[in-house]
């Protein structure tokens, strides 16, 4: 027969487990959300990175190209685009019999730390033009160069603007 009179232990957490649980995870979670922006500003500058690569590319392919006779050469131009549009759109290709079309990219990435959902593509980006000294980049007649417009600096401690 069963003692009806032994005291029956309740179930559940006592106060003292749940404030004690509750402060872990509040040092938990304080150490985790600097490493958190961290990780999202890592992966910005990765974009950065990667977008600037591939527009430098798409300068330099046009360059080579402008080099080698196959875009339209006018007196006094340096050889760079005049815009990053002309990268997108193309120019004819002077040494094809159909008159076919370079393209030299896709389409111009977004400059990650822009913003602005209003601006284009294009305009998210600082251009340097082939006159301008390297240490004060300004646009021109031609796109030399691109450059980020986002102030600060990176985990490697330079700034964007330099990349």
């Amino acid at each position: 027969m069963m003692d009806v009179r032994r005291a029956r232990t309740p179930a559940g957490f006592t106060l003292i487990e749940l404030v004690i649980t509750l402060a872990i995870i509040a040092i938990l979670s304080t150490v985790a959300l600097p490493l958190t922006d961290l990780v999202v500003q890592r992966a910005k500058e990765h974009e950065l990175r990667r977008s600037l690569r591939d527009i430098r590319e798409g300068i330099d392919a046009y360059k080579q190209a402008w080099d080698e006779g196959r875009v339209l050469r006018r007196a006094g131009e340096s050889g760079y685009p005049r815009s990053l549009d002309d990268l997108v759109a193309g120019v004819e290709d002077l040494r094809s019999p159909k008159k076919e079309r370079i393209y030299f990219l896709r389409r111009i990435p977004r400059d990650p730390f822009s913003s602005d959902p209003l601006l284009s593509a294009v305009e998210t980006w600082g251009k340097r033009s082939y006159a301008s000294p390297p240490d004060e980049p300004k646009e021109g007649e031609d796109v030399f160069d691109v450059h980020t417009l986002a102030p600060g600096l990176g985990i490697n401690g330079r700034p964007y603007r330099e990349w």
